[in-house]
């Protein structure tokens, strides 16, 4: 196999990303990531986490197609409901509804012209990827931006997969008590992001 030629200095310095257009309250959490990548939300059941995977969604269609493959729950009431109360109808043009969809079946998704340029998928637990599988789903759409979403073992994800995807991750964000709190590699201070005030404020009076 041939060589992956070296990038200079020079080269590094000057190359331009495309940068991901978010709201404010979303820059405060994020900082300006790349609009590729790999990125890992995770968090226990009943803590925001489709709330805020849907309300991450909607925001990033301002830079491009959003695509959220629901493995785990599937487009069922639950599902409904959730989208019905982020009110995703109003980017009903950016945003499609993975029901179930398989990795081969997403991956021919993806190689088509026009293929959405940001993948939620939701869970990683649902996938059925080794590490290897994971690595070359990776490599050959490396200029998308997949967003998996995790089960939780207390504060980290739950799993070797997911724990592997965690420690590859360009941004890792854990929810907690309805609050969504970011680690990047691009450095610099983040604000944890409120998913829901009623919610947070609640989990906050529980746990003093």
């Amino acid at each position: 196999m041939a060589l992956k030629r070296a990038v200079s200095v020079d080269e590094i310095s000057k190359k331009k990303f495309i940068e991901l257009e978010l709201p404010t309250e979303f820059k405060k959490l994020l900082g300006k990531p790349e609009r590729s990548g790999i990125w890992i939300i995770w968090g226990e059941s009943f803590n925001g986490k489709t709330g805020f995977s849907l309300q991450l969604a909607k925001a990033l269609t301002q830079s491009g197609k959003v695509f959220y493959n629901t493995l785990e729950e599937g487009a069922r009431k639950s599902m409904q409901n959730a989208v019905i109360r982020q009110n995703m109808q109003e980017v009903k043009n950016r945003f499609l509804i993975g029901n179930r969809e398989g990795i081969d079946d997403l991956k021919e998704r993806l190689r088509k012209k026009k293929s959405p340029d940001i993948i939620f998928i939701d869970s990683l637990q649902y996938t059925g990827l080794t590490k290897k599988e994971y690595k070359i789903l990776k490599e050959e759409f490396h200029t998308k931006l997949f967003i998996f979403i995790s089960h939780a073992d207390g504060k980290n994800p739950e799993g070797s997969l997911a724990k592997f995807v965690k420690y590859d991750a360009d941004v890792k964000i854990r929810v907690e008590g309805y609050k969504a709190m970011c680690l990047s590699r691009l450095g610099g201070d983040k604000e944890p992001y409120t998913i829901w005030e009623q919610g947070a404020a609640h989990f906050d009076i529980k746990i003093k």
